[in-house]
């Protein structure tokens, strides 16, 4: 691919509204994730004796135990999330791309 492909592609309105889309969405799903960690781990810095509590009288499990878990659950329903747009609106436009781009 030569310099003047190149800056055709990059300078197409459609390639970049791609571009637009993809960190909106790149950045949309990185806040959450980041929002779920630091929030957790902001909890265990500072709610150390909420954590620690039993969930119910007498059992061993405390509540840092689900709420570990849901950080992990979280973490996988996010990147579900982002592989079911990638799939549904990032792939065909990709493909679009390619087919209007294609000598």
């Amino acid at each position: 691919m030569n310099r003047d492909e190149l800056k055709k592609i990059l300078t197409d309105p459609d390639f970049q509204s791609l571009v637009k889309k993809v960190t909106t969405v790149s950045l949309i799903f990185t806040a959450a994730i980041l929002i779920v960690y630091y929030a957790f781990i902001l909890l265990l810095a500072y709610g150390k004796e909420f954590l620690g509590q039993p969930i119910s009288e007498g059992s061993a499990t405390t509540v840092g135990i689900p709420i570990g878990i849901g950080v992990i659950i979280a973490a996988w329903v996010l990147t579900g999330l982002y592989v079911y747009w990638a799939n549904k609106n990032y792939d065909p436009m990709v493909k679009q791309l390619r087919e209007k781009f294609r000598r």
